[in-house]
C-alpha cells in the first residue's frame, strides 16, 4: 500500500494529454479523494518544448526514456503510432510501472507483447481510451460482462467518417464537399486517409474483439471497406428505402470463429446506430443473458479521450494505493478470424439497366444463379433495385462481377450492406 502520493509521467502533449494535464490539475482535490492518494505529475516528454506554455513548462523533457526509468508508478502514453511508444512501454512495463495508453495502433498490433509483459512483472495495462473516446466500452465488455456469453458487437467507432455521412445526409451534397467541411470543422485531420479508409476503425474492431471474444485479430486481419466511394444517390437510395448509410464496425462470433469487418452500411431508420450523428461514437452489445446495450456518447476530442484516460489512471492509482493488482486482461482464446468472408448478410444493389422489359428479370436471375435470393427486386427509373435476403459476401460479389458484364448494365453496380 502507497502512503505517499501515485507518481505519474505523461509521454506526449497533444491534443489529449494537454486536457489530461489540464483536468488531473483542476480535479486534483475529487481524484486524490477517489483514489486515497494525491496524484503527483513529475514529468512531461515531448519533442519541442518550445512550442509548450503553461504553469506545467518546469516539467517538459525531451528525454523520455529517461522519464519512464525514472521513479514513477504509472506511466500515461499519449505520443500515438507505434513507435517510439512499444519501446517505451513496454519498458515501464517490464520494470513494474502501470500503464495507462490511448494509443489504439499501439494495443491492436502488439496487445500480446504488451500484456505479456504486464502478467510477467505484475503491472496494469488500461486502454479504455483507444476506442470509442469518452465512451466505456471495453471496460464492460472485459468485466461488467464476463459472465455473460457476448455474440455480437456492432458500433460507429469513427467520428470523421460519420460526420462526412451525416453531412451528406442532411445535405444532399457529395463526399467531397462533406469531407471539405470536416476537415475545416477540425473533425478531420488534413491527411484523412487513416479515418476514410478504415484503418483507424479497423484497430478499434481488432480491440473489441479481444474485449468481447478473446479474440486475437491483427487490424489486417479486418475485412474494411473505405466510405470515401459512397455517392449522394446511396445516401438519397438509402433514404428512399427508409434507412440512413452509417460506418460500420462489426465483430460476430459463429460456429467457433470470429468475424471482423469495417463497411459503410445501410442502417434501418429504427436501428438504435441510426440517430448517432455527427461525430458521436455508438458501440452495440448483444449478449445471451443482458440482452442489447447501447453504449453511446463523445467518441473523439480532446476532452472525451482525456476522461477515458483519468478513469484508466483512477482505476490503477487506486489498485495502487490500496495494495492491489488486477491482471491486465482476460487470457487470449483460440478464436480464428473467419477466412470465408463472414456470416450472412443482406445488400441493398442498385443497377443502371437498359430501358427495355425483362431486365429487371435477367437481373434476379443472376443474384439467383449464385445462391442469392431476392427479398425484393424493382425498377425506379433506370436503375433495378434489389434487396437481397442474408447471404455470404462471396456469393453477393460474385452476383455482382456477373452483373457488370452483363450487355444490358451500363454502369458498375452500386452496392451496400443492410446492417439490423
Amino acid at each position: 500500500m502507497l502512503d505517499r502520493p501515485v507518481r505519474v509521467a505523461l509521454l506526449g502533449h497533444g491534443t489529449v494529454g494537454s486536457a489530461v494535464v489540464r483536468l488531473l490539475t483542476g480535479r486534483a482535490a475529487g481524484l486524490r479523494d477517489r483514489i486515497g492518494a494525491p496524484v503527483d505529475l513529475v514529468g512531461i516528454a515531448v519533442l519541442e518544448p518550445a512550442r509548450h506554455a503553461g504553469p506545467w513548462r518546469h516539467l517538459l523533457t525531451t528525454d523520455a526514456a529517461a522519464l519512464v526509468d525514472a521513479d514513477v508508478d504509472v506511466v500515461v502514453e499519449l505520443i500515438g503510432g507505434v513507435e517510439p511508444a512499444r519501446e517505451l512501454v513496454l519498458s515501464a512495463l517490464r520494470s513494474g510501472k502501470s500503464v495507462v495508453t490511448a494509443n489504439k495502433a499501439l494495443v491492436a498490433r502488439h496487445g500480446l507483447e504488451l500484456r505479456a509483459a504486464a502478467e510477467s512483472s505484475g503491472a496494469a495495462l488500461r486502454y479504455e481510451g483507444a476506442v470509442a473516446g469518452a465512451v466505456p466500452v471495453l471496460r464492460p465488455l472485459r468485466e461488467s460482462l464476463a459472465g455473460d456469453r457476448i455474440t455480437r458487437v456492432s458500433g460507429i467507432v469513427n467520428g470523421t467518417c460519420n460526420f462526412v455521412l451525416t453531412t451528406m445526409t442532411r445535405t444532399g451534397g457529395c463526399y467531397r464537399d462533406a469531407l471539405a467541411e470536416a476537415v475545416r470543422l477540425g473533425y478531420a485531420e488534413a491527411d484523412p486517409t487513416a479515418d476514410i479508409e478504415g484503418h483507424d476503425a479497423a484497430a478499434k474492431a481488432a480491440l473489441l474483439a479481444f474485449a468481447a471474444f478473446g479474440a486475437v485479430v491483427d487490424p489486417g486481419e479486418v475485412r474494411r471497406t473505405g466510405i470515401a466511394e459512397v455517392t449522394a444517390e446511396d445516401i438519397a437510395a438509402a433514404q428512399a428505402s427508409g434507412r440512413v448509410v452509417k460506418p460500420i464496425a462489426v465483430c460476430e462470433r459463429v460456429d467457433g470463429q470470429v468475424n471482423v469487418a469495417v463497411h459503410p452500411a445501410m442502417v434501418r431508420a429504427d436501428h438504435p446506430l441510426a440517430v448517432v450523428d455527427g461525430v458521436l461514437n455508438a458501440v452495440l452489445v448483444e449478449a445471451e443473458a443482458a440482452g442489447e446495450l447501447l453504449f453511446r456518447g463523445a467518441g473523439a476530442g480532446g476532452d472525451a479521450t482525456a476522461s477515458a484516460v483519468l478513469g484508466d489512471l483512477v482505476s490503477v492509482a487506486r489498485d495502487l494505493a490500496a495494495g492491489v493488482t488486477r491482471p491486465a486482461d482476460a487470457a487470449p482464446v483460440a478464436l480464428p478470424v473467419d477466412p470465408r468472408g463472414g456470416t450472412a448478410t443482406g445488400y441493398h444493389v442498385r443497377v443502371e439497366v437498359d430501358d427495355r422489359p425483362g431486365v429487371p428479370v435477367e437481373v434476379g436471375a443472376v443474384f439467383a444463379g449464385q445462391g442469392v435470393e431476392p427479398e425484393s427486386l424493382s425498377r425506379r427509373g433506370s436503375h433495378v433495385v434489389v434487396t437481397t435476403r442474408p447471404a455470404p459476401d462471396p456469393a453477393v460479389l460474385s452476383a455482382l462481377d456477373k452483373l457488370a458484364v452483363l450487355p444490358e448494365v451500363r454502369a458498375l453496380p452500386r452496392a451496400l450492406r443492410l446492417e439490423g
